[in-house]
């Protein structure tokens, strides 16, 4: 399909538990839409429970896309995710459908709308020298990335070591700061007019509903579920297994805690998670929030009207 810069694409965003899946349902079925999933862990096969992936049964229909993509070897960056997603928007597009990008990775969304700098590929060997680094010495990667990178080490949590490891990745193999390689530009996605919509709920509000979730989690097959994959012949290593819920589920299968410790962890890991995506989302650029649930009847009359409003405008923003 050629680009068509009046083509539309509606993204729905949001801390998880906000009630972005109910929201993407009734505005796809309002408007013709369909779903793509912009949540890490639901790209992977045979992460259902942990993921909070909407069963089939209750799509109501409406086509969903980019979950179960990848095996749990597989790795999927957010380079991934956008050369993935891009075709299928303008498949929707093309089809006459609303595309509703849907889900909390900020990072994935970022790379779909606005692209990623041009950069090195990922080194493997690169990676498993610098990973025995950080073993011995914790801190080590962001401290080697201060001094390479002084500028994008400030950006970054000096806890957060995948975003430190690849952006001194990238220094090491383009031999200069990351913060020159993204200064290249970036490649944004282009034939599309697009509106987000950020929901915010009240956070003590979504705390407990977090709590809640993970509760019914654990209580209807979590620890079954993790087990089933690792019996399925997949390695604890895998990338899903880092995500919350999961890795508490394999410390309760290797005894390391017990189902009680196991809950109380994934609870607090939710609520700092969901904490972190608000601020991120709060620096998404033009994105508009609604405050409260995705689920709750008068976010979605009013996100209803705004989305109503945005196809019906056929003039360019400035």
């Amino acid at each position: 399909m050629p680009d068509n810069p009046l083509a539309r694409l509606v993204v729905i965003a949001g801390p998880t538990g906000s009630g972005k899946s109910e929201l993407a349902l009734r505005v796809a079925e309002r408007f013709a839409g369909e779903v793509v999933n912009c949540d890490s862990i639901q790209i992977y096969r045979h992460f259902d429970i942990g993921a909070a992936k909407l069963p089939l049964s209750e799509r109501r229909g409406i086509p969903h896309h980019l979950i179960d993509t990848a095996d749990p070897p597989d790795t999927f960056t957010a380079g991934d995710y956008a050369t993935a997603a891009r075709p299928i928007l303008r498949e929707i597009a093309a089809r006459g459908h609303l595309p509703l990008v849907t889900g909390g990775t900020g990072f994935y969304l970022r790379a779909l709308v606005d692209g990623l700098a041009p950069g090195p590929s990922r080194n493997e060997d690169l990676r498993v020298r610098l990973h025995a680094k950080e073993t011995r010495r914790p801190g080590t990667i962001h401290r080697l990335l201060s001094r390479f990178d002084a500028t994008t080490a400030a950006r970054i949590h000096a806890n957060d070591i995948p975003k430190s490891m690849r952006a001194l990745e990238i220094c090491l193999s383009a031999r200069q700061p990351a913060t020159q390689v993204f200064a290249a530009g970036r490649d944004s996605l282009t034939g599309f007019r697009v509106l987000k919509i950020g929901l915010f709920p009240n956070r003590e509000a979504l705390y407990k509903r977090l709590e809640t979730r993970m509760e019914a989690m654990f209580a209807h097959g979590l620890l079954e579920e993790t087990a089933s994959i690792l019996a399925r012949g997949y390695a604890e290593t895998c990338k899903p297994f880092e995500a919350i819920g999961y890795k508490q589920a394999l410390q309760c299968l290797r005894q390391e805690l017990s189902p009680r410790d196991a809950l109380f962890y994934a609870r607090r890991d939710t609520r700092h998670y969901a904490k972190r995506q608000m601020t991120w989302f709060r620096q998404e650029p033009n994105l508009e929030i609604f405050s409260g649930f995705g689920d709750d009847p008068d976010v979605i009359s009013r996100v209803e009207t705004r989305i109503a409003a945005f196809l019906q405008t056929d003039t360019l923003k400035s």
